[in-house]
C-alpha cells in the first residue's frame, strides 16, 4: 500500500487479540521480574543474622528462598 507508515500489528492467534508486540512486552516483563528476584534472593543471602532477626527470618528460610530457581516467582500461581 503506497504511502503507508508505522508498523503493522501481526496477529499470532486469529479472534484472540493477541499481538507479537504485546507477546514481546510480556516476555520482556518476565525476564525483568526473573532478574529482580534473583538480585533479591542474592542480597538476601548476604544479610547478616542481627538484620534477618529484624526481618523475622532465621538463616534455614534464607537458605530455603535463596535455593529457589530465578523463576519460581511466589506472586506467580
Amino acid at each position: 500500500m503506497k504511502g503507508q507508515r508505522g508498523y503493522a500489528i501481526v496477529q499470532l492467534l486469529p479472534g484472540s487479540g493477541l499481538s507479537l508486540g504485546t507477546l514481546v512486552r510480556a516476555a520482556w516483563h518476565r525476564l525483568e521480574r526473573w532478574q529482580q528476584l534473583a538480585r533479591q534472593r542474592r542480597q538476601l543471602a548476604t544479610l547478616n543474622d542481627e538484620a534477618l532477626k529484624d526481618l523475622g527470618l532465621s538463616r534455614a528460610d534464607v537458605l530455603q528462598e535463596s535455593e529457589r530457581p530465578f523463576w519460581d516467582d511466589p506472586l506467580v500461581k
